[in-house]
């Protein structure tokens, strides 16, 4: 009988023991990132001072030569970046230039400006599913190369880097490739302070190119003026600018398997071509005679092998599938199988044809979230293709729920932000090249000149969204009449004219004038 009791109470305890562990695991697991297949809850960005009393259009204020192109990067220092929490920079790449591989401590979006090329990016642990002609000996036996997926590049084209994954783009095209870039600093996923880092994987880049044209810190600048060095902004560092130049190079032919003489070209010491190299050997598209050469963008007829439709359908993506892609942002079950780690799309194309807005008299707007590009989701990152047309205007609105760094993409016109008390904060002509920031809630217009006026705006949400002063979707159709006449002490039918003159959406068609 007793022992009978002892069992049942072991019993007791071993099932309530049980219960305790897994109520804590659950707990534990409720606070840990979601799975690459599940949405993820926006994270509290860092935030920053936001005392904005004018803003200037800005250009680039650091430029680093290489040997087939140049870096570009705007002052990080300046109130608009540091309020949003953004480094911003361009590439200018020369036919046949390899920008070398690298990677950054915080997310990372940009826009094709002017140009083609060819993309790589390397996610740990995916299989090398691309295959090149060529082919090499190794130990006697002939190997063709593999390497992970590979991305063409064209003018309008959006690309998503989550922070810490290696890259790299060659211009194999006829023109200059031209890129600008958003790192979002103030992100989440970047866990170190809020300044520039680039971690090149080779060659031996500028300290400039790698802190983001901002120099050491006060106490490493003082070290190095006690051991009698010389440090200027655009000169080669003696050391090395890659990651593998810090290692010793015995311990670095160890874990690669090579020998000392090779492990020191690695660290590239005395290279003195900067971040963007000539391509000696060039370079050979996989599969080089299969390749469409774009014309698909025609929307021609090809004929090829099926695995090739399958690459190029999943890269480029169909309506129907992007459709579908809406489909599950709207419903998202998080069951991990939308996309996983190794196949998730990275860029985005933003064609006439895929525009969200369109006026034929006023012009375009296309957006790029996480429901046409389902990475965006897990950066918390969005950008916004603008075109508009001899004279028209973009509705006056604020962006509800992120900041937004506009870059001039070609043309020019008049951007007026205006803050909390009702002052103008930027009101001037812009033109190429120029990059201003519209900070969250702020108000803003945008209006082009005779050659018309476009731009790409990046923004720190997911799924930014704007809410509009005029227009059909704007706040005061939204309004009833009354609350309206009242507010602005006018009569009724002024109202009424207020809530219905604009019936277009979001891209204005000129007028001549007011009407009386």
């Amino acid at each position: 009988m007793a022992y009978t009791s002892l069992l049942s109470f072991s019993v007791c305890l071993l099932v309530l023991f049980h219960g305790c562990c897994a109520q804590i695991d659950l707990v534990t697991n409720h606070h840990q990132d979601p799975p690459w297949g599940q949405p993820q809850q926006p994270q509290p960005r860092h935030q920053s001072q936001c005392q904005l009393q004018n803003l200037n259009a800005l250009q680039p204020k650091h430029q680093f030569r290489s040997e087939a192109g140049e870096t570009e990067f705007w002052d990080q220092n300046e109130d608009q970046f540091q309020c949003a929490g953004v480094a911003f920079l361009r590439h200018k790449i020369q036919r046949k230039g390899l920008l070398l591989p690298s990677f950054t401590s915080a997310p990372m979006l940009f826009y094709v400006e002017q140009g083609e090329g060819i993309h790589g990016a390397v996610f740990p642990g995916c299989p090398e599913t691309y295959q090149s002609q060529s082919q090499q000996n190794i130990q006697d036996r002939p190997q063709r190369d593999q390497h992970q997926k590979l991305r063409r590049l064209k003018e309008g084209d959006v690309v998503a880097l989550p922070a810490g994954v290696a890259h790299w783009i060659f211009n194999n095209g006829r023109s200059q490739l031209v890129l600008v870039a958003l790192v979002d600093v103030g992100n989440d996923a970047n866990q170190l302070d809020e300044n520039f880092r680039k971690f090149f994987l080779a060659g031996n880049p500028q300290g400039g190119v790698v802190r983001g044209g901002q120099s050491r810190d006060r106490n490493q600048r003082q070290s190095r003026t006690q051991r009698g060095e010389r440090e200027e902004e655009e000169s080669q560092e003696s050391g090395g600018n890659n990651v593998l130049s810090g290692f010793r190079d015995n311990l670095l032919a160890q874990a690669f398997g090579i020998d000392t003489r090779l492990a020191r070209k690695l660290q590239n010491e005395r290279d003195n071509r900067g971040a963007i190299v000539r391509m000696e050997h060039g370079f050979e598209w996989p599969e080089e005679g299969q390749r469409r050469q774009g014309r698909e963008e025609e929307g021609e007829e090809e004929r090829e092998p099926k695995w090739q439709r399958r690459q190029e359908s999943q890269e480029e993506g169909s309506e129907e599938e992007e459709r579908e892609e809406r489909g599950r942002g709207r419903r998202r079950s998080g069951n991990g199988l939308e996309e996983t780690f190794c196949s998730m799309r990275l860029k985005h194309r933003t064609p006439a044809s895929s525009a969200d807005v369109f006026n034929p008299r006023g012009g375009r707007i296309t957006t790029v979230n996480s429901f046409n590009l389902p990475i965006l989701q897990y950066l918390q990152l969005s950008a916004e293709r603008g075109v508009l047309y001899n004279n028209a205007i973009y509705a006056p609105h604020w962006n509800m729920n992120a900041h937004s760094i506009v870059y001039i993409t070609r043309g020019n016109g008049r951007i007026q932000i205006v803050s909390e008390n009702g002052e103008a904060i930027f009101d001037e002509q812009v033109e190429r090249g120029q990059v201003i920031t519209v900070p969250q809630n702020h108000a803003v217009v945008k209006k082009a000149g005779r050659r018309g006026f476009e731009w790409i705006a990046f923004k720190t949400n997911a799924n930014a969204k704007i809410s509009q002063i005029a227009g059909r979707v704007s706040i005061m159709r939204g309004l009833p009449v009354d609350v309206l006449a009242n507010s602005f002490g006018i009569s009724r039918e002024e109202a009424m004219r207020l809530k219905h003159n604009r019936q277009e959406v979001s891209v204005f068609s000129p007028r001549q004038g007011s009407q009386q």
